[in-house]
């Protein structure tokens, strides 16, 4: 895919009063002190008063369908990084997916301060194998980065992801107060709301979800994770999730999403905590149609398609498909 123009944003000043001023300057100046140490960016949830508009920015990262190559692969195994390069191989290589020069962003849920043993976040090793795969490509530049709930310095580092990525070659950034773009979303629900830079400046986005329980929707997946490319009050979407789920997916939109099922949360999700909630599944999924790719994953939480509104809502939407069976799809047992 020829790379995007760079965009051209509508700047527009918000008002402020002294009191909100001398808030958000103390509160910047608290949590930036906080990562100074690691050289890691701050971190609010707040948006930022600076407003930057821009109409549908978000959909220039999926590829032209293939009309023989596997849409959905499926790998079993015992060894990580083997199991993510041959669900790669299935759909046709990375280099189908990354071109020379593109610059890449790298999504995976980093939300938690966990341990990847708890399975709350996304296996270190899978997001290590895919920046490998994607210098392997001749990716240009390459972020790997998440907008976390708990601290987000504890979340990287306790998670395994920063030191894993970077040791990759990839660069990690946590988006800091300053990194957000205040975005129309153009959903239903989702309306103007601040979107992480990364996502306006990348080539091509891999999403890189963990399969996980959830306590509110039932399951947190590859379009729940994209919660994480968004800043702002996201509490405020809880109260209609299913809706803001799919307007997550029809605005950011991956060029791939590759599913570790590695370890699985099966309850007390999206946190967890206790190792008695997890289970070790050895799967990596992966493939271009992110509604058939969350259908598929419920099958490790026992669950049905039918129990999952959003799924059904995202199809209406013409985001995939639900019925995966109806893709072709390949399936591996290696190591």
């Amino acid at each position: 895919m020829a790379r995007r123009d760079k965009p051209q944003y509508k700047r527009t000043l918000a008002p402020r009063t002294r009191r909100e001023f001398l808030r958000d300057l103390g509160a910047t100046a608290l949590v930036a002190g906080g990562f100074t140490a690691l050289g890691l960016s701050s971190y609010s949830q707040d948006p930022v008063r600076e407003q930057i508009i821009q109409a549908d920015p978000l959909k220039g990262f999926v590829l032209p369908p293939s009309q023989s190559l596997a849409q959905l692969s499926v790998v079993r195994g015992s060894q990580v990084e083997p199991m993510v390069r041959e669900a790669l191989q299935l759909l046709g290589g990375m280099q189908r997916f990354i071109a020379k020069g593109d610059r890449v962003l790298i999504k995976p849920n980093i939300g938690w301060d966990r341990q990847p043993e708890q399975a709350a976040n996304t296996n270190p090793e899978v997001v290590a194998a895919l920046v490998r795969l994607c210098r392997e490509a001749g990716a240009g530049e390459i972020i790997v980065s998440d907008v976390s709930l708990n601290d987000p310095k504890r979340c990287f580092v306790r998670s395994g992801i920063q030191q894993a990525a970077q040791e990759a070659g990839a660069r990690v950034e946590l988006p800091g107060g300053n990194d957000f773009i205040d975005t129309d979303m153009q959903g239903q629900l989702l309306k103007i709301w601040p979107v992480a830079k990364h996502y306006h400046w990348a080539d091509k986005l891999i999403n890189v979800p963990i399969v996980k329980h959830h306590s509110l929707c039932g399951c947190t997946l590859g379009m729940k994770n994209l919660y994480g490319a968004i800043g702002g009050r996201r509490n405020q979407l809880h109260q209609d999730i299913h809706t803001s789920i799919v307007d997550l997916a029809a605005a950011v939109t991956p060029t791939l999403t590759v599913m570790d099922a590695v370890r699985v949360l099966k309850h007390n999700g999206p946190t967890g905590g206790s190792l008695d909630d997890v289970a070790r599944e050895n799967t990596i999924i992966a493939g271009v149609d992110p509604v058939a790719i969350d259908s598929y994953s419920l099958r490790f939480l026992d669950l049905k398609p039918e129990q999952v509104p959003f799924l059904a809502m995202a199809e209406a939407r013409g985001l995939g498909l639900v019925d995966w069976r109806q893709l072709r799809v390949k399936e591996s047992q290696i190591g």
